[in-house]
């Protein structure tokens, strides 16, 4: 497998993925702890079958700490006792929210429930922005099949 297209290649997707990257800087910022943000976007990307950016974001995540125990069960947290309540609100609004395919398919209450419990207004819009973003970005490396493991943490500080 090779990777299909390079985005920063062309001048215009090379901007968008630049604002794109600039959107992540807002929400890490944001009152949402980085560490919670690091396991949705592992998460939906594992979910998505992203390589390129389940690279980055267990690099990432490592880098800043986070123990290789934790980020190995993320795939199967709902079976792991090492997750928080509000990481699990957190990780199960992320599959609900990227697994939606069909009209009509929406979060369920349950889950919803569960987010508000745990989020405050600020935090679960940032959330709801990330599983949304976090998705467009897969997708971004998917469709060019940018592949996985040359990833190296803090490469994209040149884009700020």
């Amino acid at each position: 497998m090779e990777t299909r297209f390079n985005l920063f290649d062309s001048p215009t997707a090379a901007k968008l993925a630049k604002r794109f990257y600039a959107t992540s800087q807002v929400m890490e910022k944001s009152p949402l702890p980085k560490p919670l943000q690091d396991l949705v976007s592992l998460r939906i990307s594992q979910i998505n079958g992203c390589g390129w950016c389940v690279d980055i974001h267990t690099k990432e995540a490592a880098a800043a700490g986070e123990t290789p125990l934790r980020l190995n069960l993320v795939a199967t947290w709902r079976h792991s006792t090492v997750f928080t309540e509000t990481e699990r609100a957190a990780l199960a609004l992320a599959e609900e929210g990227t697994r939606i395919t069909a009209p009509g398919e929406v979060v369920s209450d349950a889950t919803w429930d569960a987010a508000r419990a745990q989020f405050d207004d600020d935090q679960l819009g940032t959330l709801i922005c990330l599983i949304a973003m976090m998705n467009a970005t897969n997708r971004m490396s998917l469709i060019p099949n940018m592949l996985g493991g040359s990833y190296e943490p803090g490469m994209f500080a040149a884009l700020e």
